[in-house]
């Protein structure tokens, strides 16, 4: 299992980028899982539904499934924000797991830049920027590709994707 991040600024297209990505992957023949970070809080969870009730009594943890799909929802509870490499351990196993956002953390990460956007490029600043999708030309020795580009953008992917278990080793000594 093989860890890469997409990292940029808000309005750059990550989303949009993975909702390509991620099926053009699969028709590959890769299993991919994604972990999206919010920098607010978020709600996957409708209020007055039994999982929302069960949260509001004060469950840490509320697992919901059905025939379709399960989600476990675990509420910090004034707890610190788990950090990236203790949340992937969760992860059930697939090829590549694919993070967008966490741009500030310490796995291999593709720059998603939208000129645009009126954002300065992070890789300058970030050594962990492997490779770069833009929609300009960057001056650069990095690898980059156009961000339409979903072929190119897939062989970054499989690339510079790291084992899960260098992310955990990092963590456990950083």
């Amino acid at each position: 299992m093989k860890v890469i991040g997409l990292a940029g600024w808000s309005g750059a297209g990550k989303t949009t980028l993975l909702s390509r990505l991620v099926p053009y992957l699969i028709e590959g023949g890769d299993r991919i899982s994604v972990v999206k970070h919010a920098h607010h809080g978020f709600d996957i969870d409708k209020p007055g539904k039994d999982s929302w009730v069960h949260r509001q009594a004060g469950a840490t943890e509320v697992l919901i499934s059905s025939s379709q799909r399960w989600a476990l929802m675990h509420e910090l509870r004034g707890d610190d924000e788990p950090h990236l490499a203790d949340l992937l351990a969760h992860m059930t196993r697939v090829d590549y797991i694919i993070i967008e956002g966490y741009k500030a953390d310490h796995h291999p990460k593709i720059e998603v830049y939208r000129a645009g956007n009126g954002k300065p490029l992070i890789f300058p600043n970030d050594p962990r920027i492997v490779a770069i999708a833009a929609d300009t030309a960057v001056d650069t020795n990095l690898p980059h590709v156009n961000l339409d580009d979903i072929p190119a953008i897939a062989w970054l992917v499989r690339r510079f994707a790291v084992p899960l278990d260098e992310i955990r080793a990092e963590h456990t000594v950083g």
